[in-house]
């Protein structure tokens, strides 16, 4: 078999992708608590980040071990086309707003990438980088800058100086990996390192879910410091003893009757005579549990000792009511009387078991799932006869499969 060829700029663009939303994401962490600011993903930059002092602008770069941002580099005058184009457009008034642009690669000493760091980081010479930036536009005859030179051009003098102002070059900044080491880090902080690594698992996809949703549609709001506070401590409140996650795309889940239309909860539904509508919300039900269930197993948020004592109590409060039905009905009940004292231990099932797998997991298909995947296993049923009924159905079909 013949080696797939790897397309290197295509996974280079992906990684740089990646890099932006988590890059985004630890910006929204390194805010927990903060008040008023909102953040947007290809807004006025790759990240825009608003808050009470002003804007900042972010340009992210990532890039390969050993990359060096030089003068002349690419990455450094193609991000200097952007701000140029803002400032001239008057898309941004630089007064309050911070351009920084972060990049894993290196800088040489003594570039202009080296002396427009962070203060504090090392000295600042913002008219020898100016002075550097004029060399290169005068002197380049790299043709893929063109534009870059030419939005360059477009800026007086002092607008050229109150821009280079405004830039910090966060250089050799942590990679993807590095900083979903430290996004890991602040997992570990809010829920401990046993969970450390699905909370964070949750959190990219709330993120990146809302960023999507962003993208697509432009009436909707950038990320806000309580939308994001609020998913933070709702998802940590999650993960604590008392309760359990909801994955988004679990609690979203539909219907596939025809997959299960022989499966033994469904066959116990139409002992019942339960309307097909009923029918439908049950096999979501079921399937949003199993999904649910099957992912904290997999993610060991819970043990199957846990399941296990959770479905013991379900079933011995269910036992309590079917074995009062039973007396009451009596042997000379008629199917209709039947039936219908059934939907009653069924609506119970449905809106009025109390018990919870955690105390704080208020999930309604979690217990509704649960009866469901009991009554797949004939653990529990609805109808005074389910057993002897289902095993007439099911047994024969088995068998001839044999």
């Amino acid at each position: 078999m013949a080696e797939r060829e790897v397309d290197f700029r295509a996974s280079a663009s992906a990684l740089g992708y990646v890099y932006q939303l988590r890059e985004a994401l630890y910006l929204c962490v390194s805010r927990l608590g903060l008040m008023d600011w909102a953040l947007a993903i290809e807004a006025g930059d790759d990240i825009e980040l608003v808050h009470q002092d002003g804007r900042t602008y972010y340009q992210l770069k990532h890039r390969s071990q050993g990359t060096r941002l030089t003068d002349a580099s690419a990455d450094l005058w193609k991000t200097l086309r952007i701000w140029c184009l803002a400032v001239a457009q008057d898309q941004i008034t630089l007064d309050n707003t911070d351009l920084i642009l972060i990049t894993t690669a290196g800088v040489p000493d003594d570039s202009v990438g080296s002396v427009l760091q962070p203060p504090g980081v090392a000295p600042r010479d913002e008219v020898g980088a100016l002075k550097a930036l004029k060399a290169v536009r005068a002197t380049s005859t790299n043709t893929d800058l063109a534009k870059a030179f030419a939005a360059f051009d477009l800026l007086s003098d002092a607008q050229l100086e109150h821009m280079v102002s405004r830039i910090q070059v966060v250089a050799g900044a942590p990679d993807v990996k590095e900083v979903e080491h430290k996004l890991l880090q602040t997992a570990v902080t809010a829920v401990g390192r046993e969970h450390a690594a699905s909370f964070l698992m949750h959190l990219e996809g709330w993120f990146y879910q809302r960023t999507i949703t962003h993208l697509l549609d432009e009436g909707v709001d950038a990320i806000t410091a309580l939308d994001f506070d609020g998913a933070f401590s709702d998802l940590r409140n999650q993960f604590a003893r008392t309760s359990l996650p909801i994955d988004e795309d679990v609690a979203l889940m539909e219907a596939d009757l025809a997959k299960y239309a022989r499966e033994p909860f469904v066959r116990q539904l139409e002992l019942i005579q339960l309307g097909s509508t009923r029918v439908n919300r049950a096999v979501r039900d079921y399937m949003r549990a199993f999904e649910q269930r099957s992912r904290w197993l997999r993610d060991q948020l819970v043990l199957p000792q846990e399941i296990s004592r959770y479905e013991r109590r379900l079933i011995e409060e269910w036992d309590d009511l079917f074995l009062d039905m039973t007396d009451t009905l009596g042997s000379d009940a008629a199917e209709a009387q039947k039936v219908e004292a059934a939907k009653g231990i069924y609506r119970w099932a449905m809106a009025e078991a109390k018990r919870r797998i955690r105390p704080e997991c208020d999930e309604p298909f979690v217990t509704k799932g649960s009866f469901h995947m009991l009554a797949d296993d004939l653990r529990v049923g609805w109808h005074v006869d389910f057993t002897a009924r289902l095993m007439a159905i099911l047994e024969p079909a088995g068998s001839a499969t044999k």
